[in-house]
């Protein structure tokens, strides 16, 4: 008798998820999801997107197509702030954004026209580590240079690492960056320090720099000489990081407070008021596309780094970000500004 019951509490537990899932693929049958990326072409960003891009469907009941585009600007708010407010609410559109999109509401809240708890998180394929490095020819050659001598910078736009890390340095830790901000993407930095019309890059995910100029690594074209990261990447054992120069706990709280959004890493969302039986699909899907063997060689091959989070931790991350005390935030906030 137990036994029968067993089998019928397992048969009623299956069935409604069977349904759930044909639901799921009626829809989706036919169909194209948007995959929005928050990032210019041939980005670091962008290069991870496209990747999952290929894959993702294959794990959505009804295989929809996935179709890429890019929409970068403001660090990614512009998407952001479109996918909070006038994207289709259905499952159709998500978003690959970057990692600062967490802290955004609390660092630039006048651009911010979203709450973050409110979106679905859908996934991160992994937690960021980022480096700083400087061409060959400039004199900056260990961490501690950057006290004394200046490191002119190429950077995209406010809100991203590129341009925050290195503000947030300069008052916090009294590194001398001079940030030249306005460039579209790593590609075109890269070909300025390559011209000498900039001299280093701030603050780049690590698996960014792999998978754009693996070369530069291993020709000495570059010198990395911190990295951002808490604990440090195994990777990256023989450089400082950069809170070491960090002289009181006031200090090293602010800092964790912009390092907080390595932990988001390459997040993908989806608008606010989903079907929640389509964000667990979409959540679902991701996961299945993390561990999805053909996936995974892809990744070895573009050289990015796997190591996911899932929706629901990542929603835990931003709530936890922002309860960040306000004070904190403010000293941060007047940092970015130059104040």
């Amino acid at each position: 008798m137990r036994r029968a019951l067993a089998v019928l509490g397992l048969i009623c537990g299956v069935l409604p998820a069977a349904a759930a899932d044909d639901e799921i693929a009626a829809f989706y049958k036919g169909k194209q999801i948007h995959l929005v990326v928050g990032s210019g072409v041939g980005s670091g960003y962008d290069i991870n997107a496209r990747a999952v891009a290929r894959f993702i469907g294959n794990h959505i009941p009804g295989n929809p197509a996935i179709i890429v585009q890019n929409q970068p600007g403001a660090g990614s708010l512009i998407v952001t702030n479109n996918i909070a407010n006038t994207a289709a609410k259905d499952g159709t559109v998500i978003a690959a954004v970057i990692n600062g999109v967490p802290t955004a509401p609390l660092l630039q809240p006048e651009a911010a026209r979203f709450d973050p708890t409110k979106l679905n998180w859908i996934g991160s394929t992994n937690r960021d580590t980022q480096v700083a490095y400087a061409w060959h020819t400039s004199p900056i050659r260990e961490l501690r240079d950057l006290l004394s001598q200046e490191l002119i910078i190429g950077a995209t736009t406010s809100g991203t690492s590129q341009v925050d890390f290195p503000l947030v340095a300069n008052a916090i830790l009294k590194t001398k960056f001079k940030v030249v901000s306005g460039y579209e993407g790593t590609a075109q930095i890269h070909k300025a320090m390559e011209s000498g019309e900039v001299f280093g890059l701030g603050a780049l995910a690590w698996s960014s720099l792999k998978t754009i100029n693996a070369d530069w690594i291993s020709n000495g074209k570059i010198r990395i000489f911190a990295q951002w990261s808490s604990p440090p990447h195994p990777d990256l054992a023989a450089y400082p990081v950069m809170e070491t120069l960090a002289k009181s706990d006031e200090d090293r709280v602010a800092l964790k407070l912009l390092t907080s959004r390595l932990e988001a890493g390459r997040p993908f969302v989806a608008p606010p008021g989903l079907p929640p039986a389509r964000v667990a699909a979409l959540r679902k899907a991701f996961d299945d596309t993390m561990q999805d063997p053909a996936f995974l060689a892809e990744a070895k091959r573009l050289l990015l780094d796997v190591e996911p989070m899932k929706g629901e931790e990542i929603a835990v991350l931003v709530k936890t970000v922002l309860a960040t005390p306000p004070e904190v935030a403010a000293r941060v906030r007047r940092a970015l500004d130059g104040k």
